[in-house]
């Protein structure tokens, strides 16, 4: 996914503003004009700021958890658009309404600016204790392939791990290409299987996912293979790919996530043809 809007272009302070040179009359003719919007009390924001930004801005904190990994383009399963507030010590909380639908994250982390946010390893360690180990994988390897979190924040994620944390950090790697690819990894870790992503493939192409010798799982996004002209060449694809002995599974997003028994099963149940072709699993 991209990256979405930049707090730090869409939220505002008053003593930042004034620092910048911003007096009180100016403020007050780009809050009259609509150039800003007030959040609250000494914080003001862009009226272009989408709206997981804005509330993360009218509850006092900075932007926590999916709702900043989100806002740094990177890979996230879970559909839960509810805005994940960072709060520290001795900061207080506000709710817009009664209907407020936030989630809060208490830490022990540093108190910035409200266009701040955590640094990656702590927003991992947050999306770990909201969402668990899956979610935490996918962002994990999402962070890696973008080349957004080096060795010294791994050391800081080992720091803070318990045995869970210690095996994804141990199973993760830079070249996943999706996060449907991060969670059919995970989640087929324990079974022994040879599993390479983003493999190429003589006469087939790049593959998401090379299962032993044979086997080809490929992970669907929408946007890449809905389209008539797009599911033609996945045919031919696949035609190619069976005609040098490869079998092709192909798995869509609901299925991976929400019907694994079934993915699981098709991808024993292929290997086991392999198997008995003569073909090994790993």
């Amino acid at each position: 996914m991209g990256r979405m809007c930049d707090a730090r272009a869409s939220v505002f302070t008053t003593s930042g503003m004034r620092a910048g040179g911003v007096s009180g009359t100016i403020l007050t003719a780009r809050i009259a004009d609509g150039s800003l919007v007030r959040a609250r009390r000494g914080v003001y924001v862009a009226p272009t700021i989408c709206p997981a930004l804005r509330a993360v801005a009218e509850h006092g904190g900075r932007a926590a958890c999916i709702t900043a990994a989100r806002h740094l383009g990177l890979w996230v399963l879970t559909a839960d658009h509810r805005a994940h507030v960072w709060l520290c010590s001795g900061q207080r909380s506000y709710h817009p309404s009664q209907a407020c639908a936030c989630v809060e994250h208490w830490d022990d982390g540093p108190r910035g600016a409200p266009a701040s946010a955590p640094s990656l390893p702590r927003m991992l360690l947050q999306i770990y204790r909201c969402f668990g180990i899956e979610e935490f994988f996918v962002v994990l390897e999402s962070a890696l392939a973008a080349g957004m979190l080096g060795t010294s924040g791994m050391r800081w994620l080992r720091m803070h791990s318990n045995a869970a944390i210690r095996e994804a950090l141990a199973l993760a790697r830079n070249d996943a290409d999706s996060g449907l690819e991060s969670l059919l990894r995970w989640r087929l870790r324990r079974r022994g299987l040879r599993v390479r992503t983003q493999r190429q493939v003589f006469a087939v192409g790049r593959v998401d996912l090379l299962i032993g010798e044979r086997l080809l799982v490929e992970a669907d996004g929408v946007d890449n293979h809905g389209s008539p002209s797009h599911r033609h060449k996945d045919l031919v694809r696949d035609a190619h790919a069976a005609s040098w002995g490869y079998i092709t599974l192909r798995f869509d997003y609901a299925m991976i996530v929400h019907d694994w028994e079934l993915v699981e099963a098709a991808i024993l149940g292929a290997l086991s043809t392999l198997e008995g072709a003569g073909v090994g699993r790993v």
